[in-house]
């Protein structure tokens, strides 16, 4: 299974345009497994791998937020 927090990374690794970048979503398997993490932690905790996964996605998903407006902002100046 590949890390959710492998996706963006990937995107980002990719040079992606500004454009690219205010249309990014996390696929279905990605944000499936985020709230399988979530709702585990909810129930009965994670494992130190999985802890550190949902923590590195969280991390991530900030940056992808304050990437978009600042794309958006670049997009909005052409």
């Amino acid at each position: 299974m590949t890390k959710a927090h492998e996706e963006i990374i990937n995107f980002i690794a990719s040079g992606p345009s500004s454009k690219a970048v205010t249309g990014f979503m996390a696929s279905e398997e990605a944000q499936q497994r985020v709230e399988e993490l979530i709702r585990k932690q909810k129930r009965e905790g994670l494992l130190p791998d999985e802890a550190e996964e949902l923590s590195d996605f969280v991390q991530l998903e900030k940056l992808m937020r304050q990437a978009k407006a600042r794309a958006r902002t670049l997009l909005g100046r052409e």
